[in-house]
């Protein structure tokens, strides 16, 4: 049976030379460019969905996230160690002990000295701060502007009603985390069973979750998480070392300008410090205030010098070769995460915004970079170098 062959189009009907073919189904008046433009807004839109749907279920759960991603943080920092130790024959159990013991002794160390030099100078700080704002109450009074106690007043009940709205959505991811004594203690146990797990076994995780995924995307899926797990391990170090200069830096200058309390400052610096931009910059605030209240404005005016002093090297040099060169992100993205991560989560958000955004750009770049193409699985390697012997 012979086929009928199909009529030639007319000059009308064919598309003009160098034009793209339409797709079929499309309405011809539409321009090719609002068909592209309309196909990526719907993948995008699907792409911000999840994404969407992603973050609301971390907030859901975020009393069983937040101490998982706190164990992250802390495995990144005691694996290296308890790796170091058994490279150097130390069982792996004592070297796992040791690291976690030698880590909950230092950071109750630092918690310790805190509050003994806290109660040692509370009730001078007390006088002190009674003192000084009688002081200052006393200068509006007698001042060019000429302020009543009920002006006095109002400004200050102002100023409180102000500060509690606006320290209202870092303070709320912090007791959203665990509002009772019963969840904060529930976080610690989780967060202490998910790096002991990590510390004696996390290779073993991770290759039992990478034997999830198909087995085609099984060594991008590896190579990445490897990838970012190196990276969250370079920010911890370095975000350590950054605390460790801005608390010198501050505690220094605090015990040269003859102020109280100087370690608790510095150890506030160290922890305010894992906030990346403002955490520093808001615990630098209170050795400021704590220099206003004991030796006067002029001592607090070069507290605040000392502080911005400070700052800027963290912001000019620290930030940009130190933790630039480890985590491979942009100060302007650091600054946009921190700020996303205190709208969403408070004070966790913050905190943990710019590791994630620093894994995930990693992650991400390696798999979009396509390197795991050209290296064979470490299987086909053993197998290519035994045949290779046999040869």
């Amino acid at each position: 049976m012979m086929r009928r062959s199909r009529p030639p189009r007319s000059a009308a009907e064919s598309p003009p030379p160098g034009a793209a073919p339409v797709a079929r189904g499309a309405d011809p008046s539409v321009s090719r460019s609002m068909v592209i433009a309309g196909a990526w807004s719907w993948r995008i839109l699907v792409v911000v969905g999840v994404i969407a749907v992603f973050v609301w279920l971390v907030i859901q759960l975020r009393i069983i996230v937040i101490p998982f991603m706190v164990a992250l943080l802390v495995s990144a920092l005691l694996v290296p160690f308890s790796s170091w130790l058994q490279r150097h024959r130390w069982p792996k159990w004592v070297a796992v002990v040791v690291s976690l013991v030698g880590l909950i002794v230092v950071v109750a160390g630092l918690f310790y000295a805190v509050v003994v030099q806290i109660i040692d100078g509370a009730p001078e700080l007390r006088d002190r701060s009674i003192a000084s704002y009688g002081q200052f109450r006393d200068f509006l009074l007698t001042s060019p502007l000429h302020l009543t106690e009920g002006q006095i007043n109002g400004y200050l009940s102002d100023a409180l009603a102000a500060l509690q709205q606006d320290s209202q959505p870092l303070l709320q991811g912090a007791l959203s985390v665990g509002s009772t004594a019963g969840h904060i203690a529930a976080g610690l146990v989780l967060m202490l069973f998910a790096t002991i797990f990590i510390l004696v076994g996390g290779s073993d995780i991770w290759r039992w979750l990478v034997r999830i995924f198909p087995s085609k995307s099984r060594r991008a899926i590896d190579g990445a998480g490897r990838a970012g797990w190196l990276t969250l391990t370079n920010f911890v170090k370095v975000q350590i070392f950054v605390a460790f200069v801005d608390a010198v830096g501050i505690g220094l200058g605090a015990f040269f300008l003859g102020l109280p309390l100087v370690v608790p400052i510095a150890i506030a610096v160290f922890l305010g410090s894992f906030v990346p931009v403002v955490g520093a910059v808001a615990t630098g605030a209170v050795a400021v205030v704590i220099a206003l209240v004991y030796n006067g404005w002029v001592v607090a005016l070069l507290m605040l010098a000392v502080v911005i002093l400070v700052q800027q090297i963290e912001g000019h040099l620290l930030q940009p070769f130190v933790m630039g060169s480890a985590v491979k992100v942009h100060p302007l993205a650091v600054v946009f995460a921190v700020a996303a991560g205190t709208l969403l989560a408070g004070i966790p958000g913050a905190l943990f915004a710019v590791p994630v955004v620093a894994v995930l750009n990693v992650m991400i770049t390696y798999v979009a970079r396509g390197a795991w193409r050209e290296s064979p699985p470490a299987s086909l390697d053993v197998v290519t170098e035994s045949r290779a012997a046999d040869v």
